[in-house]
Parts: structure tokens; C-alpha cells; sequence
């Protein structure tokens, strides 16, 4: 069976995302241990809360340079919500530099007349990688659950995997960039399709 680590550093409700990674055959392993995160067959990095708390617990924990070396590895690696986020340069959120493994900024949604922000709920995400294995049996017009008022902008476009409309406003919900998967939603809330895109993630990590 296979390992996932799932990264503990106090930000966010673990065991949602253990119990989809569960359905999905693997084994999920919460932890914030360099030593066993690098023997995890994946990482996945949950999180949820503020950006400059989120990037301050992962340094606090000296977890960095541990995911910086994962990543660098190949070993495949998905982010969720916040761990999206803090994978980019800076977050209009706050001041803390973020992990800068994707080069980018966290922006926040503009107001609009009648635009509820954050996005809380279902919407519609749209395909921009039509080849990428968290993709495998979605439909193209698939609905999935958002919580957020900020989003992640790549500085390259390419980057982008999936996109989501809000009022007028159209955004990254998902990137994909080697071995390195996140996306803006959450999937262990977004029943038949959020398990399906876990269970895509673990058929990554069993190669």
C-alpha cells in the first residue's frame, strides 16, 4: 500500500484529507518529520488560515528546506487551498516571503457589485492542461467546493492547469508543473469528484 505523508504544521483539518487518500487505497501518514516525509511515496500539503501563520508554523517547524529538497526530488506532491498558496513568492495577505517553489503572487479577489467574497461554495472549474493526471475521469465541467478571497497568480501562464470564474473574474484554481500538483478547492469536500482527484493523485504516486 502506498505512503502518503500528509504535513502537519497546524494549519488545517487533516483528517478529511486522510480519510479521501483512505478511499483511494493509500496509506496516509500524518506528520511533520523530514525523515519521514522523505520516505513517503508522496506528499500532500493540506492547509487552511492565513498565509504569513502558514509560511511562519513551516519555518518554525524547520520544514522548509525538507519540502524545497521533496520537491526536488520528483516525488509527486499536491497541494490544497493554503497549500497551494504558500507555494509562491508573496501573498498580498501579508508580508512573509512564501516558499517560492512556483514563481507568482497571491492575489485577492477585487470587489464587484453583489460578488460575495470569500468564494464560499460550489463552482464550475474549467480545463486549461487538458493532459494532466489529476484530470483522469472529470468531466470537463465538473463542480468542486471553494473557501478562499485570494488566489494564486503564475508568472507563467503554462502553469495553470485549471481555472475558475467568480462574478467577472476569472482565476487559477488548480496548477500543475512537474511532479508538483495544487489546487484551490478542496477536494475532500467535493464528493464523487474530490475523491476521484485524490484517488488520480495517489495513481501519480504509484508511478
Amino acid at each position: 500500500m502506498l505512503k502518503i505523508a500528509v504535513v502537519d504544521y497546524d494549519m488545517g483539518n487533516l483528517h478529511s484529507v486522510c480519510k479521501g487518500l483512505q478511499h483511494a487505497g493509500a496509506e496516509p501518514l500524518i506528520t511533520h518529520l523530514p525523515s519521514e516525509l522523505a520516505s513517503a511515496d508522496a506528499i500532500v500539503l493540506p492547509g487552511v488560515g492565513s498565509f504569513d501563520p502558514a509560511v511562519k508554523k513551516i519555518r518554525d517547524r524547520d520544514l522548509e528546506q525538507p519540502l524545497k529538497d521533496i520537491i526536488a526530488s520528483g516525488k509527486p506532491f499536491l497541494g490544497i487551498c493554503l497549500g497551494l498558496q504558500i507555494l509562491f513568492d508573496r501573498s498580498d495577505e501579508g508580508i512573509q516571503a512564501g516558499l517560492g517553489i512556483i514563481p507568482g503572487i497571491v492575489r485577492k479577489f477585487q470587489p464587484e457589485p453583489h460578488l460575495t467574497i470569500p468564494q464560499m461554495g460550489w463552482n464550475q472549474i474549467q480545463f486549461v492542461q487538458s493532459v494532466c493526471p489529476l484530470w483522469e475521469q472529470i468531466d470537463t465541467a465538473a463542480w468542486v467546493y471553494f473557501d478562499h478571497s485570494y488566489y494564486v497568480d503564475p508568472s507563467s501562464p503554462s502553469t495553470t492547469a485549471a481555472a475558475v470564474t467568480h462574478g467577472t473574474q476569472t482565476v487559477t484554481a488548480a496548477i500543475a508543473q512537474d511532479n508538483v500538483m495544487a489546487v484551490q478547492f478542496h477536494p475532500e469536500k467535493s464528493s464523487t469528484t474530490g475523491l476521484q482527484i485524490l484517488a488520480n493523485f495517489v495513481k501519480v504516486a504509484g508511478g
